[in-house]
């Protein structure tokens, strides 16, 4: 402001009289350097097809007794698809193997499987399973979620449109309301990011007429002509 108003000072003086004053000098601010993105960010590794690359990420909520429960959310980045949201009250590496497990069975193989640096994700049984099947991991840098993007906007979208208003009094109600969310999710809603088409509408006709009989409501029966109902005399 000094300077503005035509006054010559040095930046040292000014700082001297404000301490003799005891006042509070501000404190010298480091020059920062440029935010790099790591070799696992969203923006160097892009998904180019389907199952080019997978991002996976853990997501919490609660039931009505507050006690926890995790999700484990599995996002196709290119197809914007949700493969799976695993519902426990708790998930370890075993766990995570074995969700990518019934996905590669499904889908195949994913050429890189994005996410964070979390003790599931880096521990070493995920990692050398992962290796050995063909596969390659994409970690982010550490406290770098945008790098993560895709299953961030995911994991903001679920909450907002299901977790926030959503009461689950047991844990196989969170299951079975939050799979028949990811199948709408991935069927039935438009997305903008791709032409407000659903990712997978042929996915959500299949399983549907996947399900078995014990699920489906069964037909009314048939109604007899009149002449050919029993009358009292027949009973």
């Amino acid at each position: 402001m000094l300077k503005a108003a035509g006054w010559l000072v040095n930046d040292k003086r000014v700082e001297r009289i404000w301490r003799r004053e005891g006042l509070k000098v501000p404190a010298r601010q480091p020059k920062r350097g440029r935010i790099w993105d790591g070799d696992g960010s969203c923006l160097r590794l892009r998904a180019e097809r389907r199952d080019h690359v997978w991002s996976y990420d853990f997501v919490e909520a609660r039931t009505h007794d507050g006690r926890k429960f995790r999700m484990l959310n599995v996002v196709d980045e290119f197809t914007r698809e949700c493969l799976a949201i695993r519902v426990a009250r708790k998930l370890k590496a075993a766990d995570v193997i074995d969700v990518l497990s019934d996905l590669f069975i499904l889908r195949g193989v994913p050429g890189h499987i994005r996410s964070d640096n979390g003790p599931e994700f880096i521990a070493k049984s995920v990692q050398a399973w992962i290796t050995g099947v063909g596969a390659r991991t994409a970690y982010i840098a550490p406290g770098s979620p945008w790098e993560n993007g895709y299953v961030e906007s995911f994991n903001a979208q679920l909450r907002d449109e299901l977790l926030n208003g959503e009461i689950f009094y047991t844990l196989k109600e969170a299951q079975i309301v939050i799979e028949s969310w990811r199948r709408h999710d991935n069927g039935v809603r438009p997305h903008a990011s791709l032409g407000y088409r659903p990712p997978a509408p042929e996915v959500f006709v299949l399983a549907s007429s996947a399900w078995p009989a014990a699920l489906t409501r069964p037909a009314p029966p048939a109604k007899l002509p009149v002449e050919q109902r029993p009358t009292l005399h027949q009973l």
